[in-house]
C-alpha cells in the first residue's frame, strides 16, 4: 500500500504544477497570438536588420583602428530576442512596484528604452559615437568583439518600449505586476506571454541573418545595411514617442481578430486568468461564496486591504486594519467616484453606516479608480465629501486590493463577520435588502441582546439592465457599441457619422485623438452621435471647455471644469429610446456614457 503521506505531498505537487501548466500554456498560446498580430509590425524593420548586421563594414574604423569585415552574427538574433523577452517580464512585472518605491513617473523606463533605442542607432550610423558608447565597458576582456555584443542591449531597450496588443492575458499580468506580492504562476505567465509574443520576431531575425549570409549584395554592403539599422531604429523611437504605429495599425485590418477571440473568450481561459487578479492564499477560498446568494455563506478569513496610497475620514489619515476589526461586523464597498452604479449604491451604503454604526457595524470604502483622474486623491475626496461619505476611505490606485479580493465590479460589496471570515459576495447594484438583513443578522449573532434600529428606507433605483443601454466606453482599449467605419484604436483620426446607426450604439463625426481611455477633439466640430435606450443618461467628462447637445428634449450646453466627473444629461420619467448628438468643444475629453 502506498504510503498516504508521501501520496499527500505528491497530490498537492500535482494541484500545484499542473495550474501553472496551464498558465505556461495560455501565456504561450495568447502571445503567439499577438506576436503575429498587426500590433508587431512596426518593430519588425528593426529586428529584420538586427539580425543581418556584422561587426562591421570593411575599412570601418574602431577606435582609430581598420576593422575588416566579419561574417553576420549568429548569437545576435537570439541575444535581441532574449534581452526583450527579459526586459519585457521585469518591466511588466516589477516596473511599476519598482518605480512608485523610488518616487519615479510611470513612464520613465518607457522614455530610458526610446532614448537607448535612440543612442543605438546613432551608434550604428557614426562609428566613432559607437566607440564612445562602448569605450566604459572596455574593461571587460573580448577576444573576439563582434555585432553580438550589443544585441543583449538592444533587446532590453526593445522590451522596455514593446507594446503589445492588449488582451485578457496581458490584462491579468497587468493587473498581477500591480500587487506587492507577485508568485511563481505570474512570473510563469508573463514569461511565457514574452516568449510567444517574440518567437514570430526570432523567426524575422533569422530571416535577416539567413539573408545577409546568402545575398552577396547584404555581405558586400554592411556599412549600408548598419546605417539602415541605425535610422530604422530612430525611425521607431521618434514614432513611438508621437503614436505614429497606431496609424499603421490603423491601415491595416486586425486579421488575428477572430483567432484571438476564440483564445481570449475562452471559458477554461478566462477561469484560468480570473481576470481580477491571479488566485493566492489570502483570496483561494472567496470561490466557495456564491455571488448574490440569499443566505450567508463562509468564504474563508477575509484577505488583507493592502497597497493604500492614502485614507480618507480616519484620525490623522491612519491605515485601517481588518484584523484591529475582529469583533466587528465589516462591509467593504469597492467603488470608483464616475461610476453610475456605484453612485446609486452609495446612498444605501452610507445609510446602513448611519444606522448600524452605534450597533458594531464597520463601513470602508474601497476606492479602486477605474481611470487615470480618479487616482488624483483630491478629486476623491472632493467627491467623498460630494456624497456624504463619513466612513473611511481607502485609495486602492494600484488596484492591489482589488486584486486581492479577486474584484470584478464597480460596486461590489464583501460583508466580513465578528471573526473575519468573509460571509457575503454581491457584485453590482440592486438586493439591497438582501445585504440589510445579512447586515443585522451578523450583528445579532455577534451581541444577541443588541438592539437594531427599523430597516433603512432607501429607494432602490436599479434600472432593468436588460432593457437599458449598456455603459458605453469611448477609450480605444475599452470601446463597445461604436458603429462607425473602421477600426477603433489609439491615435489621431477622422470619423464621418454612418449612414444608418443601429440602437444602443455611437458614432463620432470630425477630427478626435483616441486615447486608450477617451476621445478628445482635435479640431472644431467634433460630435458624439448616441442611440440609446435609458431613463438617464450621463457622461463621463474631464478637461475644461463646452459640450452642446441636441436631446430629444431640446438643445442644452455642458460647461466642463474642475473635477472630472460624470454629468447628467437627459432624464425622463421612464425607459425610452431616443438620439442625442453632442458637439463637443476644445479641451474637453469624453470618457463614456453611462444609463439608468
Amino acid at each position: 500500500m502506498a504510503n498516504p503521506l508521501s501520496w499527500s505531498v505528491f497530490a498537492g505537487r500535482v494541484r500545484v504544477v499542473v495550474p501553472v501548466l496551464t498558465l505556461a500554456l495560455i501565456g504561450l498560446v495568447g502571445g503567439l497570438v499577438t506576436g503575429i498580430s498587426p500590433c508587431i509590425l512596426p518593430v519588425l524593420p528593426v529586428i529584420f536588420f538586427t539580425g543581418a548586421q556584422s561587426t562591421r563594414a570593411e575599412g570601418e574604423s574602431g577606435g582609430g583602428v581598420a576593422v575588416a569585415a566579419r561574417p553576420v552574427s549568429k548569437a545576435r538574433p537570439y541575444l535581441v530576442i532574449a534581452g526583450l523577452v527579459v526586459s519585457f517580464t521585469l518591466v511588466t512585472l516589477f516596473g511599476s512596484l519598482l518605480l512608485s518605491v523610488l518616487g519615479l513617473p510611470q513612464d520613465v523606463l518607457r522614455w530610458a528604452g526610446l532614448v537607448v533605442l535612440v543612442l543605438i542607432g546613432v551608434g550604428l550610423i557614426v562609428p566613432r559615437f559607437e566607440h564612445l558608447l562602448e569605450k566604459p565597458f572596455s574593461w571587460i576582456p573580448q577576444r573576439n568583439p563582434d555585432a553580438s555584443k550589443g544585441g543583449f542591449a538592444l533587446g532590453l531597450a526593445l522590451g522596455a518600449v514593446y507594446v503589445p496588443c492588449a488582451g485578457p492575458v496581458l490584462a491579468a499580468i497587468t493587473v498581477a505586476g500591480s500587487t506587492g506580492r507577485i508568485g511563481i504562476d505570474t512570473v510563469v505567465l508573463t514569461a511565457t506571454f514574452a516568449v510567444g509574443a517574440a518567437l514570430p520576431l526570432l523567426v524575422f531575425a533569422l530571416a535577416g541573418r539567413r539573408v545577409a549570409e546568402r545575398v552577396r549584395a547584404f555581405r558586400k554592403r554592411q556599412r549600408g545595411i548598419r546605417v539602415t539599422a541605425g535610422i530604422v531604429m530612430i525611425a521607431l523611437a521618434v514614432g513611438l514617442v508621437f503614436n505614429l504605429p497606431q496609424l499603421l495599425q490603423r491601415a491595416i485590418p486586425d486579421y488575428t481578430g477572430g483567432l484571438q477571440e476564440q483564445v481570449n473568450e475562452s471559458a477554461p481561459v478566462r477561469e484560468a486568468l480570473d481576470l481580477g487578479g491571479l488566485t493566492n492564499d489570502q483570496n483561494k477560498d472567496l470561490a466557495k461564496c456564491t455571488v448574490g446568494a440569499t443566505e450567508l455563506q463562509s468564504c474563508g478569513t477575509a484577505p488583507d486591504i493592502r497597497g493604500i496610497q492614502q485614507w480618507l475620514n480616519t484620525p490623522e489619515g491612519a491605515a485601517v486594519n481588518l484584523t484591529d476589526l475582529r469583533g466587528k461586523v465589516v462591509l467593504l464597498d469597492f467603488w470608483a467616484y464616475s461610476c453610475i452604479n456605484c453612485q446609486r449604491s452609495i446612498p444605501h451604503v452610507t445609510a446602513w453606516d448611519d444606522a448600524y454604526r452605534a450597533a458594531g457595524l464597520r463601513v470602508i470604502g474601497v476606492h479602486s479608480p477605474e481611470y487615470a483622474f480618479e487616482k488624483e486623491p483630491r478629486n476623491v475626496i472632493d467627491a467623498t465629501a460630494g456624497f456624504g461619505i463619513r466612513y473611511p476611505v481607502a485609495l486602492d490606485n494600484s488596484l492591489s486590493t482589488w486584486t486581492n479580493y479577486r474584484n470584478r465590479y464597480w460596486p461590489a460589496h464583501y460583508l466580513i463577520d465578528a471573526t473575519g471570515t468573509v460571509r457575503h459576495i454581491k457584485f453590482g447594484e440592486g438586493d439591497y435588502d438582501v445585504t440589510e438583513r445579512m447586515i443585522r443578522d451578523l450583528l445579532r449573532a455577534n451581541d444577541p441582546g443588541v438592539s437594531l434600529p427599523a430597516p433603512t428606507d432607501t429607494a432602490d433605483t436599479t434600472p432593468d439592465t436588460a432593457d437599458i443601454t449598456r455603459e458605453t466606453f469611448l477609450g480605444s482599449t475599452k470601446q463597445v457599441n461604436f458603429s462607425g467605419e473602421g477600426p477603433y484604436t489609439a491615435g489621431q483620426t477622422s470619423f464621418a457619422f454612418p449612414a444608418q446607426q443601429p440602437d444602443n450604439t455611437f458614432a463620432l463625426d470630425g477630427a478626435w485623438t483616441l486615447d486608450t481611455q477617451n476621445a478628445t477633439p482635435t479640431g472644431t466640430d467634433a460630435r458624439v452621435r448616441l442611440n440609446y435606450r435609458a431613463k438617464e443618461v450621463r457622461v463621463v467628462l474631464a478637461g475644461t471647455g463646452t459640450v452642446t447637445l441636441d436631446t430629444p428634449s431640446g438643445p442644452r450646453a455642458i460647461t466642463v471644469s474642475g473635477t472630472p466627473r460624470s454629468y447628467e444629461v437627459i432624464t425622463t420619467p421612464s425607459v425610452q429610446p431616443g438620439t442625442l448628438t453632442a458637439t463637443v468643444g476644445s479641451g474637453v475629453s469624453v470618457f463614456s456614457f453611462t444609463f439608468g
